[in-house]
């Protein structure tokens, strides 16, 4: 089991560090959600995966859609984390809001925030995640840039985060995997029904396969592809319960991952206001 992605600036460095804690204590890993690593992240003593999105913060520049990965960013946060970053997932898209870009509101671009994602500040205007990565263009672009970041980081695992959505794309990622010979060490598949509080609801409710239909088909265009023995399954979506857990594995996951239920034991009460600055628990 691993704490899934929730971004600091998403939520606050006390909720991040109290996370980073529980992960220490149940010997998980705690997933950093495409808002860079923080102090917060690191001040608690447990294992981190670092998620590597469209705006690459903590491994690129630029602002907006002109978001550039940059090696020697990257391995800036990789020296700051000390060894505590044992994978790095890149996020293609997520459950609550596939196809749609993250935003930080500019109000909530504290100093502290704006050094993690290595931003400017004070803010000017909301911090938006690019709708597309600019470092690949297709499938074997992205095997091409996992090896990549693989190499830049010294061998760790690096692996994708998606909800998927056409059956054919995960084909063809199979496809160039099989091609080139190198691809994910693991993929994270993202149900529909994962949430966030700033989804929009007709995405959240009208796109993406919902968990249990994705990671089938993932699983089994792996197994027909002949690269499941090379590439695990991270699964994630309302796993909120030891028989979500179970169904989860047995339909094919090597690990499952969970926020929801870790935000709750936090003091969440889902008010849905996470994009507001106004949660009312303060989360």
């Amino acid at each position: 089991l691993e704490i899934s992605g929730v971004s600091y600036g998403g939520i606050s460095d006390n909720a991040i560090l109290a996370l980073n804690q529980g992960a220490k204590m149940g010997n998980l890993y705690q997933n950093t959600g495409e808002g860079g690593v923080s102090r917060f992240h690191l001040q608690g003593g447990g294992d981190l995966v670092w998620n590597v999105g469209t705006g690459y913060f903590g491994c690129g520049s630029g602002k907006g859609a002109n978001r550039v990965f940059e090696p020697a960013s990257m391995k800036e946060t990789l020296d700051v984390g000390e060894g505590r970053i044992k994978m790095i997932e890149i996020k293609l898209s997520q459950g609550a809001k596939p196809g749609h870009v993250g935003i930080l509101p500019m109000a909530k671009i504290t100093q502290e925030i704006a050094t993690t994602r290595k931003l400017d500040f004070p803010a000017t205007g909301d911090c938006h995640s690019p709708a597309r990565h600019s470092s690949f263009n297709n499938d074997h672009e992205l095997v091409a840039f996992i090896a990549r970041v693989r190499e830049l980081s010294g061998g760790l695992p690096v692996g994708i985060k998606m909800c998927v959505g056409e059956p054919a794309d995960v084909a063809s990622l199979c496809k160039a995997m099989a091609e080139i010979g190198n691809g994910p060490d693991f993929i994270t598949v993202d149900g529909a029904e994962g949430g966030t509080g700033a989804a929009p609801p007709e995405l959240s409710n009208s796109v993406g396969l919902p968990l249990e239909e994705g990671l089938v088909l993932v699983r089994n265009m792996l197994v027909g592809s002949g690269l499941k023995d090379k590439t695990k399954i991270n699964a994630s979506g309302r796993v909120v319960s030891g028989f979500s857990l179970v169904r989860t594995i047995a339909l094919g996951a090597d690990i499952t991952s969970a926020a929801r239920a870790f935000m709750m034991s936090l003091g969440c009460i889902q008010a849905l206001k996470c994009n507001t600055n106004k949660c009312p628990t303060g989360k």
